[in-house]
């Protein structure tokens, strides 16, 4: 049997999409009006909102109430230092950049490279300054400049934090570990921890067995989980509540004969077939969940097979109350160390 791994996939719907590149605002790129040599801080909002999800829209009212200017046309890395750069020649120099993107556990930030869509790495920032397709910094952010990412999770990534620094020369780049909520019922940012629980997509087995395995995982945290399980948006004062969103992975393999392809009779043979391909368990271990908490299907098309499968990430979120008063969320102190990764 001689087979060959063709095509993996695997993309993440996580709390927004992003659209199709389109050209550059030709606002956004405008040069910014001459001011003083310092400005204090710039905000990007480095997406946009789909759906009913309202996260890049809450971030930008929050920023807006801050008196902070904002630029909201902007969606890859290359774009923004470009805009820094433009910004410098023009006498303006920011001491303070956010930069508000999704990012998630499992791939990442959702913000680009630049307009050939790919998405954040350590290895594409390098590739991309390697070939010279990001602008390089110039000498228009100070020592003392510090980049503030609104991203969830991104603070648990420090190689790309670093990478990020190197690419913006900056003095300090920031970043949490835990999830950024704008908008929320009693504060217009606060973070969050997040608490992970899987199952085989359309195969839950309800709130009461979902519950059982949060606190097997998380033995020693006191929440309630079956409410928070039950509880989809932010209800009562730092109470936890949750989320859920689908991961989805495609394999395709073809075979030089019909004959050669293996029959895979239900999700049991075709988990075996899964861990036994350096392949594809190769990808299961950096998501870092279970081959049994995906659903699993499997088709064949000539001498090809198809096998696919989607797991279901149900996240609690318990907001971050002050040590000192649990009827306060926690400040956002962005030298905070317990808080954020500083870099």
């Amino acid at each position: 049997m001689n087979k060959c791994l063709i095509i993996v996939l695997v993309s993440v719907l996580m709390l927004g999409s992003k659209k199709p590149f389109s050209q550059k605002s030709e606002a956004a790129l405008a040069s910014p009006t001459k001011k003083e040599m310092v400005q204090e801080s710039i905000v990007f909002i480095a997406g946009f909102d789909e759906g009913d999800n309202t996260y890049y829209n809450n971030a930008k009212q929050y920023f807006e109430n801050q008196g902070l200017p904002i630029v909201d046309s902007l969606y890859t890395i290359d774009d923004i230092v470009n805009y820094v750069n433009r910004a410098g020649e023009n006498q303006v120099r920011f001491n303070e950049i956010h930069i508000v993107s999704h990012s998630n556990a499992w791939l990442g930030m959702s913000l680009k490279i630049n307009s050939t869509g790919e998405r954040i790495t350590v290895k594409t920032l390098q590739n991309a300054e390697k070939n010279h397709d990001i602008e390089t910094m110039c000498d228009y952010i100070t020592n003392d400049s510090k980049i503030i990412f609104h991203s969830c999770g991104l603070g648990e990534n420090q190689p790309l934090l670093q990478e990020l620094k190197n690419t913006f020369k900056a003095g300090q780049v920031v970043a949490s570990a835990y999830f950024n909520v704008f908008g929320g019922k009693y504060a217009g940012h606060y973070l969050a921890k997040p608490y992970y629980g899987y199952y085989p997509t359309a195969e839950s087995l309800g709130p009461a067995h979902l519950s059982k395995a949060f606190k097997e995982s998380y033995p020693e945290v006191k929440i309630d989980w079956f409410t928070a399980i039950k509880t989809r948006k932010e209800s009562s004062f730092g109470k936890a509540y949750s989320f859920k969103f689908n991961i989805p992975v495609d394999w395709e393999f073809t075979f030089d004969s019909v004959t050669d392809i293996p029959t895979l009779q239900d999700k049991e043979e075709i988990m075996d077939w899964v861990s036994e391909s350096p392949e594809m368990a190769e990808v299961l271990f950096k998501l870092n969940i279970p081959v049994e908490k995906f659903r699993w299907r499997s088709t064949i098309q000539g001498n090809k097979l198809m096998i696919k499968g989607k797991t279901t990430v149900l996240c609690v979120l318990a907001p971050i109350l002050q040590s000192n008063n649990v009827n306060e969320y926690q400040n956002i102190t962005f030298n905070d160390p317990l808080l954020y990764q500083i870099l």
